[in-house]
């Protein structure tokens, strides 16, 4: 694996599977129960550190830029400690799936460090602006892995273009190029998709209807909503970056550990009410974690390997 060298640190199939009569003091008033069965198939997870390359196509915002960065850069960084929760906490979720692995110690779980190593801003549109995942991703990973080798490169792609699968299918995207080169699209929902992939913020077009509508924590509903499809989609490809960690269903249509938890924010969530969160009473924005530089989020539940429940900050 040389293009993004991953620690192979894992080899029995293990279950972690959703049982429907659990109520034996295991859930807390932050779990939510889902249909799930997340099991894990043997492989590897990313661990130590994650050298991160946000690949900026288009014209991007920097509204939305600063919004993506510092999420990335607070899920290490605690902020000030009477402000709660922190995104910290909500990355401590994720980083519990090293105590799942078999041999695993669970005195301490490592830290998971996701490090913003390089910021490129292509925004020269060589590729077009109607691009297909099988075609555009080997290319523009290929052209920018020279100057970002060995980093998960994170592509954000601008307002005015329009990306296969990225709303018909999804909100954002994780894959391999090749047979070890990670990578995660994120779409930019606001002009091809707000229906699609700005709820809670926004009505959908399909699916339950919400009872009511959330403000923006940054009062920008695109970039809020692509944090929570980023932090969704960076959930999924830490527990599972090669399709054999921790998924449910087949590896072709894998549910991972982020994905498993769609459209729960906090509890009492239901389908077309996201729960619990805090309101900015200053805003009005809605958020459940705070991050670096006073910025607030709103980030979506995880699955619980615990609990067998998804897991909400609030």
């Amino acid at each position: 694996m040389s293009s993004f060298p991953i620690r192979i640190i894992s080899l029995a199939l293990f279950s972690i599977s959703f049982l429907p009569s659990l109520n034996n003091g295991q859930l807390t008033r932050h779990s939510v129960l889902t249909r799930a069965k997340i099991v894990y198939h043997g492989g590897p997870i990313l661990i130590e550190t994650i050298n991160v390359a946000l690949i900026w196509y288009g014209n991007v915002s920097l509204h939305k830029k600063e919004a993506i960065a510092n999420f990335l850069k607070s899920l290490n960084t605690d902020g000030d400690f009477n402000l709660q929760p922190q995104v910290t906490k909500w990355w401590k979720m994720v980083e519990s799936y090293q105590a799942m692995l078999p041999g695993a110690k669970h005195d301490e779980v490592p830290k998971i460090i996701v490090n913003v190593a390089k910021q490129i801003n292509d925004t020269s549109y060589k590729y077009g602006r109607n691009l297909t995942i099988g075609d555009f991703i080997p290319k523009i990973v290929k052209e920018h892995t020279k100057e970002a080798k060995n980093m998960l490169p994170i592509i954000i792609t601008a307002k005015d273009v329009n990306m296969e699968g990225v709303c018909t299918k999804t909100c954002a995207h994780n894959g391999i190029v090749g047979n070890s080169t990670l990578y995660i699209l994120l779409g930019n929902p606001e002009l091809e998709c707000p229906r699609k992939c700005e709820w809670p913020f926004t009505q959908i077009d399909s699916g339950p209807k919400s009872i009511l509508f959330l403000q923006p924590p940054n009062l920008d509903k695109a970039a809020d909503a692509m944090v929570i499809a980023l932090a969704t989609t960076l959930a999924d490809t830490v527990t599972n970056p090669l399709n054999t960690g921790f998924y449910d269903g087949p590896p072709k249509n894998s549910i991972g550990v982020g994905t498993a938890c769609k459209a729960i924010f906090g509890s009492g969530a239901f389908p077309g009410n996201p729960g619990k969160v805090h309101i900015d009473a200053h805003t009005g924005g809605s958020f459940n974690a705070h991050g670096i530089k006073d910025q607030k989020f709103l980030l979506p539940a995880i699955w619980n390997p615990k609990t067998s429940s998804c897991w909400t900050l609030m």
